[in-house]
């Protein structure tokens, strides 16, 4: 039986970003700058690419919206495309409603609350011209996430693109444990200085749930599990510490 539910829970989708640190996930920004750069990076990466077959609007569905930073980068970066993008945290899904009310207003967005799994499944085969995603994945439990690429794949139209900005740990475990150490440095010098140990708690609480062996996501083995899905031009594109964009097309 505890088998059973091991197995369950691997495939089951988690609420990892709620209380303060959804309310305040602006905070962010503070103690990860690289991540509004990746964010960044995501957008111009699907601004510049050309699809290999005639369209005129790309229809991108955004794996994890959080407060819409990501969203508004992939907005700002084509006017060809129309953004379906779907997170399962109500907190982050109400800070991206009031962030995104223009691009709502105007019907360039929608907003799904709902988990990333359960929505792929929604979705036909060969119906996305591109899936994006910005610090999502390694949130997901290993099966979970496993599943969320057999479904991205699914759903991507012959030619379709895959990006993902994300932590992926560094596949060396002595210069890993370096990096995290740093990183874990940075959160009590900018919570310590912000006199919010509230905060500080709440991040190095999910920063222990990254690290956890059944959440973290190694850049090896995981370029080769796109590769074993079907995934082609698997590729790093680009790489800071832990921080990586990652890119792929469906052939």
């Amino acid at each position: 039986m505890s088998h059973y539910k091991t197995m369950i829970s691997q495939h089951s989708a988690e609420h990892l970003f709620q209380g303060p640190i959804a309310e305040e996930y602006q905070m962010l920004a503070l103690i990860c700058p690289s991540a509004a750069e990746m964010s960044r990076r995501v957008g111009s990466f699907v601004g510049e690419w050309t699809p290999p077959y005639p369209v005129e609007q790309l229809q991108v569905l955004e794996i994890g919206c959080g407060t819409g930073v990501t969203t508004t980068c992939l907005l700002a970066g084509r006017e060809d495309i129309f953004i379906e993008s779907v997170d399962n945290a109500p907190a982050m899904l109400a800070q991206a409603r009031q962030n995104l009310a223009e691009a709502l207003a105007a019907e360039r967005l929608r907003l799904v609350e709902n988990d990333a799994l359960s929505h792929l499944l929604t979705l036909p085969d060969a119906s996305v011209d591109i899936v994006a995603s910005a610090y999502s994945l390694h949130n997901f439990l290993h099966g979970y996430r496993q599943r969320v690429l057999e479904q991205i794949w699914r759903v991507l139209k012959p030619g379709g693109l895959f990006v993902n900005g994300d932590r992926y740990a560094i596949d060396d475990a002595a210069e890993h444990l370096k990096n995290t150490q740093q990183e874990v440095g940075g959160y009590f010098r900018v919570f310590n200085e912000l006199n919010r140990p509230d905060l500080l708690e709440q991040w190095i609480v999910h920063l222990f749930s990254d690290e956890s062996e059944e959440h973290i996501m190694r850049l090896r083995p995981a370029l080769e599990t796109m590769t074993a899905i079907g995934f082609q031009n698997v590729k790093l594109h680009f790489r800071d510490g832990v921080n990586a964009l990652v890119g792929a097309v469906k052939p």
